[in-house]
């Protein structure tokens, strides 16, 4: 709620890798133009082999900042922040639109974990999540730390994260003929990779949830534990296969997908503030 369901949209259905980020040190949103044309140059500095690229001249790759007031948990939490490249026509510099090539989001929702007794001159964006080529994000990735004296580190998903997140997302109410419920196990000690995918129907899934969770709208690690010790038993029933001694790698619901590498997909606007909340949750821990 608050946000502008159209600037939130790109969030939606697009592969975001994550990373953790620590607090930014003197990072002023009223600057935020400047800090565009500075991260242009650096970028038109690396693609020309280092060489010295004067601030403000137009290149082929733009880049832009801005803010997303209203994708935050509470008040306390700051407004998040866009990055976005986008890439010039070179037939038609003039008269073609730039086409983005990028994307970037800073945010934190609900993070008062980290932001609580936190220096006035630092900025708490724990979670951000990047679409686009690896070689954009490390020049973005680079050019933020040197900036703002932060840390970026890639953040991965557990397996133990993996499966709150298919108990939580699997307990949301979403319309009907909405995808099933997967997950996929990565099976170890073998010579060759081996996948096992596991696919239950959302309306199963969520009225076995629904028989587990005690009290709605709180989640413990016993109902977690609960809710796949189930959906293990059924599975070794019929195929005599036991999924607990194999390793949980992805899993994807009709809210979101999550892979333990650290992708994320996230597939329903209403959830998406729920969504992004977790995620922050896992940042700061690993950032702590």
């Amino acid at each position: 709620e608050g946000v502008d369901p159209q600037r939130a949209a790109f969030l939606l259905r697009r592969g975001w890798s994550l990373y953790s980020v620590t607090p930014l040190f003197r990072f002023s949103r009223g600057r935020l133009r400047e800090y565009a044309r500075l991260l242009g140059a650096a970028i038109a500095a690396d693609r020309h082999k280092g060489l010295a690229v004067q601030v403000g001249v137009d290149t082929d790759i733009g880049a832009a900042l801005s803010s997303l007031p209203g994708l935050q948990g509470s008040e306390r939490d700051p407004a998040a922040v866009l990055v976005q490249l986008s890439s010039r026509s070179q037939a038609y510099p003039k008269n073609s639109e730039d086409k983005i090539v990028w994307s970037g989001c800073f945010c934190c929702v609900y993070g008062d974990d980290l932001s609580e007794n936190l220096p006035e001159d630092f900025t708490c964006l724990p979670l951000f999540l990047a679409n686009g080529a690896e070689t954009y994000t490390s020049i973005v990735g680079s050019w933020f730390q040197k900036t703002f004296d932060c840390s970026f580190r890639r953040l991965a998903i557990s397996p133990l994260s993996l499966t709150w997140m298919v108990a939580m997302w699997a307990g949301c109410k979403v319309d009907k003929g909405a995808s099933a419920v997967e997950l996929v196990f990565s099976v170890p000690r073998l010579s060759q990779p081996l996948d096992i995918s596991y696919a239950i129907h959302p309306e199963d899934a969520k009225a076995l949830w629904d028989t587990v969770q005690k009290t709605p709208g709180e989640i413990t690690q016993e109902e977690v534990d609960v809710f796949m010790d189930c959906l293990y038993s059924h599975f070794h029933r019929h195929f005599k296969i036991r999924l607990s001694a194999a390793k949980l790698v992805k899993v994807s619901t009709a809210i979101a997908q999550a892979h333990c590498d650290g992708i994320v997909k996230i597939l329903h606007s209403q959830y998406l503030s729920g969504v992004l909340m977790l995620l922050t949750e896992l940042a700061i821990t690993q950032i702590q």
